[in-house]
């Protein structure tokens, strides 16, 4: 690519333009053009926060309601269970999802109120209002819980429901919702958008869990917005990352003892044969 008057870089052979800053970013492989089939819009210039791809592809139209209805139809066939889809008047329906519980730290909760009875669920009363003070605790790895959703129940709001069903007080930023596929042996995680419709994904791939499941975990983002921790929290966490130092250095050290001990019997094997 060669400099152009305006300071930018470009290319002799398509007439690629970019910012001067952008040059070390742009690989070509291009080359020049009959003069007749020049295209008049051939020079792109974009800022450095922005890159070339592919025309957005057209969204699928939405299923009708006969869609939907024959897909109820083959999903209940494959039900054996009683947890079946049930479709509506309003071409909405309604059935149930299981959520595995993957969460590695613990969750913040209140502390010292009783369980919550079936007059709190049908009177959706929020045992976490009743009182200010919390703890923290780990939930059982891999649990399971099973929700009843609608078609329209966005992520979102299933995380929300997660979170107050296990009355946990944490900000629901900290979470997110993940779809567990398996193919050819292996095991596939991917994170679902926060405005994507679990059961309709629940619907397209059928009953069987094995097929696809939903996984709650950390969000994990890779920025960790310490802001949205507690002071209990962040000792929490200093207390877990000591621990595992701790038990981190002590598997180092068990490790290379037995590594120095079938060393030091080797040498010894060794000095003990004659000659």
């Amino acid at each position: 690519m060669e400099r152009d008057t305006s300071g930018g870089f470009g290319s002799p052979d398509c007439r690629y333009t970019c910012h001067q800053q952008c040059h070390s970013l742009v690989q070509l492989d291009c080359r020049r053009p009959d003069p007749g089939q020049l295209s008049p819009e051939g020079t792109i210039v974009l800022p450095c926060s922005q890159s070339v791809t592919k025309a957005v592809e057209e969204k699928p139209e939405p299923p009708t309601v006969e869609e939907i209805k024959e897909k109820i139809e083959k999903y209940n066939a494959k039900v054996t269970n009683c947890l079946l889809m049930k479709l509506g008047d309003d071409g909405t329906y309604t059935g149930f999802i299981k959520v595995h519980l993957k969460l590695r730290r613990p969750v913040t909760v209140p502390a010292g109120i009783r369980p919550q009875s079936i007059y709190d669920a049908l009177k959706e009363v929020n045992l976490a209002d009743t009182t200010d003070r919390r703890t923290s605790f780990y939930l059982p790895l891999d649990a399971i819980k099973q929700l009843h959703i609608s078609s329209t129940t966005t992520v979102s709001e299933v995380i929300q429901g997660l979170l107050k069903k296990f009355m946990v007080v944490d900000n629901p930023q900290k979470f997110a919702l993940f779809k567990e596929m398996r193919k050819d042996g292996q095991v596939l995680l991917q994170k679902l958008p926060l405005t994507e419709f679990p059961l309709y994904l629940r619907l397209l791939a059928g009953p069987d869990t094995d097929v696809l499941s939903f996984v709650l975990k950390e969000n994990e983002t890779g920025e960790v917005e310490w802001d949205a921790f507690s002071i209990p929290e962040l000792q929490n966490f200093l207390m877990i990352l000591d621990k595992e130092e701790k038990d981190k250095i002590q598997q180092v050290k068990r490790k290379y003892e037995k590594f120095k001990q079938r060393l030091q019997q080797s040498l010894k094997e060794a000095g003990d044969k004659p000659g």
